[in-house]
């Protein structure tokens, strides 16, 4: 009997191809198996009947851990009785099938990670040490099929020794693309600032005792560049912020292993899974309340970014030190891609770091470090990259839709559909500059390249200037594309619906800013979703910007603007003038514009935090994304609901106007914990209250949460406890980010329903 076998998934450089010829040759069958140029497998076997029907149920149950099969064609032609043996033969370039893809970036997996230790090992101390089952994938691939000379280890050519085990079936190397020792592999220097090679015999334990000694290091990884310091040390870190113009935004360390981390923060079992995954994303930890690292790395949180060591790299940086973690985040300027290139991180961070760890490998693709955390009882993904991109997410959609999203401006993340999965680029950032312009733009054509799809539709955001904007209209004109415009509320809400296989509805969408299809600006909507489309049910009520886009770097604007008719708003602002870049002068200002009342308004949720954020004295300048709402939610831990202000809302509009004026009323007289646990308390009790009051006269059974506050955990369990009580099923994403970093994929979600 003869079959051949198209495999489509994640089934190259996983260990498919071994694992297919030791299953092959155990069943005593003849033929071959090879790559394909569209990321697929080409099996052919012959043998005995029952022999064929065993490996293919061995080939769906037995198959790698980190292999995704996603379908199998199978055909049966004649025997020819032409094969003696059981091949890996040579690749084959041809596309057969879109769709397949290469698999995301592996953590170094235990068999490495004790030969590195092993000292009779050949591989001992060799920190780039790989095989099958671990090491860059993503991340060092140009092209398809995955073979070497297409990923960027084809500049070293294997020694006899890797050689021998890239050849024998009973290796674990048998056909790892990755294959090196420190005799034909990458190798490490470490460097000063300006450039010149330190003579060390061990570059790698130097590195960890540098930091110790609160040196400001940048250590170069799998998809790009950190920058490491101690955790300990306060004064590395000030001088990094200070070099980085990143002021207050928290830091992500890294940490030594679970035991260490356990000393710093709170690992729930759920959490410490994750951590110790192949995918060692950084988790959001709760500080414990002896946290006794330095609170500059996360100033006024109350939690903190933890991730393992995930190459042999950096495991060995704590050899030498008495360190339990050291900061380890990523090298960009502000607002640009994490740094890839030797020559580029020497000639951009020299005046930031004192020495630089480097090796010699290219690195492919950039990609910043994934960012999860625990919300409610839930995983909750705040950043798809390593570890998870490119890797495709079943999605419900119509299966002969070919589709790609382009997100907005913020977090972007670019998406492409093709029969029910979505497949992702790594984490994008804000476009806002040149260069993560262009490097989306790479990104997004690398994806199309390597899943091997050609959309008919391209989804983008309706705000006119954005730049994504003009790329999906630059996409549209070169690829003879629709371009769909999505609203951007929509499209969040329709991403959580295809997340979770719901044809319609009520979605509570909340975040600091979207175009509205009125033209204004949205950010705290319920919205009535379905396939066909959407609408507005409810909203937040709007609340003047004092400045415009001014009022959200500086939230003491928002409060400013939601007091203006307070008697008190006048003397208030004086006695903050300081928090202005102008003083006093600014403050008139602002006064004067109060007067004129012509001023833009938003609905934004985000906004109505950042002024509580403000009146509270927890935040007066935003630094970062998101800062003043995360103080807020620091600041009502262990609070309580002191004003349990009932929820006003008139004609579908939620009044937040009488809960800032509460909150000012109160500030300084009652605890501030308490004023930032009832502020959160009003917010997700209204919102929860005006979608089941749509739900139930629209006849809809499900209500989802979505957008950046959906992050917050005491308004999502707000929201899900209100809703569950009503009798309504809740839902939350749990394989996207709710942030804008999930955008394209609802984009491309409704794109493909247009089609």
């Amino acid at each position: 009997m003869r079959a051949r076998l198209i495999v489509k998934g994640i089934v190259q450089g996983v260990g498919f191809r071994p694992f297919v010829y030791r299953i092959a040759t155990a069943n005593r069958l003849v033929g071959f198996v090879r790559n394909l140029g569209d990321a697929g497998v080409e099996i052919l076997v012959e043998g005995e009947p029952d022999s064929v029907s065993r490996f293919m149920a061995q080939l769906k149950d037995d198959r790698p851990p980190t292999s995704v099969i996603l379908q199998i064609d199978a055909t049966y032609p004649p025997e020819t009785g032409g094969f003696k043996e059981f091949q890996i033969v040579k690749s084959n370039e041809s596309r057969l099938h879109a769709g397949s893809v290469i698999p995301p970036d592996i953590a170094i997996c235990e068999n490495c990670l004790r030969e590195l230790r092993d000292r009779q090992d050949r591989r001992h101390d060799y920190f780039f040490i790989t095989c099958t089952e671990c090491g860059p994938r993503y991340t060092i691939i140009d092209a398809l099929p995955y073979d070497r000379p297409r990923t960027t280890m084809r500049d070293f050519e294997t020694c006899e020794k890797c050689s021998a085990e890239y050849r024998d079936p009973s290796n674990r190397r048998f056909h790892a693309q990755t294959v090196a020792c420190a005799d034909c592999g990458p190798s490490v220097a470490l460097l000063t600032n300006d450039g010149k090679q330190v003579n060390s015999a061990d570059p790698i334990r130097e590195t960890g005792r540098l930091l110790e000694r609160g040196h400001i290091m940048a250590v170069k990884g799998n998809g790009g560049f950190h920058l490491a310091s101690s955790t300990l040390l306060s004064e590395p870190i000030v001088r990094l912020r200070k070099t980085k113009f990143r002021l207050q935004k928290p830091l992500a360390v890294m940490a030594r292993n679970l035991e260490a981390t356990r000393s710093f923060a709170e690992v729930a079992t759920s959490e410490a899974e994750l951590m110790t995954s192949y995918v060692r994303p950084i988790v959001l930890l709760r500080k414990k309340s002896d946290f006794d690292l330095s609170e500059q790395i996360a100033p006024s949180l109350h939690n903190i970014g933890v991730m393992l060591p995930y190459t042999g790299l950096h495991g060995m940086l704590f050899d030498k030190t008495s360190e339990r973690a050291f900061v380890m985040t990523s090298a960009n300027p502000p607002d640009e891609p994490i740094i890839k290139d030797n020559e580029e991180a020497l000639a951009r961070l020299r005046d930031v770091v004192d020495y630089f760890l480097m090796h010699n490998r290219k690195i492919s693709q950039r990609c910043d470090d994934s960012v999860v955390r625990s919300l409610d009882g839930r995983t909750t993904m705040l950043r798809r990259s390593r570890g998870y991109a490119p890797a495709p997410i079943p999605v419900a959609v119509p299966r002969s839709a070919c589709t790609l999203g382009v997100g907005g401006q913020l977090n972007v993340t670019s998406c492409l559909i093709y029969e029910g999965r979505a497949y992702m680029t790594q984490h994008i950032g804000d476009v806002e500059t040149l260069q993560t312009f262009r490097f989306q733009k790479e990104a997004t054509r690398h994806l199309m390249m390597l899943t091997g799809c050609k959309p008919e539709a391209v989804g983008r955001d309706l705000h006119p200037l954005f730049p994504t904007t003009k790329f999906a209209d630059e996409l549209g004109r070169e690829m003879s594309m629709r371009v769909v415009p999505v609203q951007h509320h929509y499209a969040h809400v329709a991403a959580l619906m295809a997340e979770h296989g719901v044809d319609e509805m009520i979605g509570i969408c909340c975040d600091g800013y979207g175009y509205g299809d009125d033209g204004s600006a949205w950010g705290g909507e319920v919205i009535l979703a379905e396939h066909a489309g959407h609408k507005r049910v409810a909203h937040l009520q709007p609340q003047p910007m004092i400045g415009g886009d001014l009022a959200t770097k500086y939230p003491i604007r928002m409060a400013a603007g939601i007091l203006r008719d307070h008697a008190e708003i006048a003397d208030w602002l004086f006695q903050r003038e300081a928090h202005f870049p102008h003083g006093r002068e600014e403050v008139d200002t602002i006064l004067a514009q109060l007067r004129a009342s012509k001023v833009p308004s938003t609905t934004s949720c985000g906004r109505v935090l950042d002024a509580v954020s403000a009146i509270l004295g927890l935040c007066y300048e935003r630094t970062y994304e998101g800062e003043p709402a995360m103080k807020l939610e620091s600041a009502a831990l262990d609070g309580r609901d002191s004003l349990n202000l009932k929820p006003v809302i008139s004609g579908g509009v939620i009044e937040t106007g009488t809960l800032i004026r509460e909150i000012f009323a109160n500030a300084g007289r009652v605890p501030i914990r308490d004023l930032a646990y009832s502020a959160q308390s009003y917010v997700g009790r209204s919102l929860a209250e005006s979608a089941v009051k749509a739900a139930i006269e629209s006849r809809v059974k499900s209500i989802g949460f979505t957008g950046g506050v959906a992050c917050n955990e005491q308004i999502t369990h707000t929201v899900r406890k209100e809703v569950e009580r009503a009798g309504f099923r809740f839902y939350v994403h749990e394989a996207i980010p709710p942030g804008d970093g999930g955008l394209s994929f609802g984009q491309a979600v409704v794109a493909a329903q247009k089609l």
